[in-house]
């Protein structure tokens, strides 16, 4: 007597990847493909990457079109401009002294470890990779894996602080997580997948944004409102009035 057919049993079920998943193709459903990140090569990538650090993308923009205008988004013609003659052209950035020894940096080792070439970067171990361009000068963790995923397609995922706040409000990670634990947490239940990973960085970016716009008009209709005018005028009656 033939014994019944046993089911083979197949990889377990991660329902933290499905979590993950749902939340991407709600993202992506709201806000659509978002085109992200900006650049005409991978270069001007990773400039914009060293540019937007700590500052809004928009100033962060106009310096990179600065260096574009300049003709300066090349390795060779960057490092071949004095420091303090790129810190002017990056103006725009913010704290542009700061950033244009850190660009300096960056394309120094850069033009020292493979000629100036993303391709070493592509196809470097990952991990030695990532540890090496963090002992860059001014590269934290944030901008480094930016340049990995953005500018050289490689499987890492930018854990920023929109990042953090989203796993969290899914209570997928305590809200005292931080940047390598949620790194960690998404690479080890998402596939490893630079398109991927790219995008689903690019819609938690534009969905907190968005939140973040919706509270600051909340608090402004709330400013605006009668109860918060009479609460103010109150306020200011009772500062005006004279101690006994």
């Amino acid at each position: 007597m033939l014994r019944a057919r046993r089911t083979i049993p197949g990889p377990p079920h991660d329902p933290v990847k499905a979590r993950l998943l749902r939340l991407y193709r709600d993202l992506l459903r709201r806000h659509g493909p978002q085109h992200w990140w900006p650049g005409r090569s991978a270069f001007e990538i990773a400039a914009g990457a060293i540019l937007t650090q700590h500052t809004a993308w928009t100033s962060a923009a106009r310096a990179v079109a600065a260096l574009r205008a300049r003709g300066l988004l090349t390795p060779a013609r960057l490092m071949a401009v004095p420091e303090a003659e790129l810190a002017e052209v990056i103006r725009a950035a913010g704290t542009y002294r700061l950033k244009a020894r850190r660009l300096r940096a960056f394309t120094e080792w850069l033009l020292v470890r493979f000629d100036g070439r993303f391709h070493g970067l592509r196809r470097a171990p990952l991990g030695p990779l990532r540890r090496e361009l963090l002992q860059v000068s001014g590269l934290g963790p944030e901008t480094v894996d930016a340049i990995l995923l953005y500018a050289a397609h490689r499987p890492v995922f930018v854990a920023d602080a929109y990042t953090r706040r989203a796993l969290a409000g899914q209570r997928l990670l305590p809200a005292t997580a931080g940047y390598e634990e949620a790194r960690a947490f998404i690479e080890a239940h998402l596939p490893s997948d630079p398109a991927l990973f790219n995008e689903f960085h690019a819609l938690l970016v534009a969905a907190g944004k968005d939140a973040r716009r919706e509270l600051t008009d909340a608090r402004s209709r709330e400013g605006s409102s009668p109860a918060a005018r009479r609460r103010r005028e109150r306020q200011g009656s009772a500062r005006a009035r004279p101690s006994p």
